[in-house]
């Protein structure tokens, strides 16, 4: 699902147009984004949290030249899924081919 389609469901769910979707959901990803950069955490019950961790300097290879290289520390967002999402994902029957 792309964020186009993202906004269709919205707009079908909530019973709004989709150019209210859009506006909503579009601000809704920036404060996330807005918050998380600040190192908030971002909680929505159900759903998941956003939030920011730190990564710490470590040691790595380059795959070509399989040289030893220093790897920065750096920050990264990250999110955890909630507990109902979970139970949601795991509910769903697996079919293998």
């Amino acid at each position: 699902m792309n964020k186009g389609e993202l906004v269709d469901a919205v707009a079908d769910k909530a019973g709004i147009t989709k150019k209210q979707a859009d506006a909503v959901l579009t601000a809704a990803t920036e404060a996330i984004i807005e918050a998380v950069s600040k190192g908030d955490k971002v909680t929505l019950v159900g759903f998941g949290t956003f939030e920011r961790r730190d990564r710490k300097a470590r040691e790595g290879r380059n795959p070509k030249t399989n040289e030893k290289m220093e790897i920065p520390a750096t920050r990264v967002p990250a999110f955890s899924a909630g507990k109902l999402f979970k139970e949601k994902v795991v509910g769903e029957k697996v079919t293998t081919v």
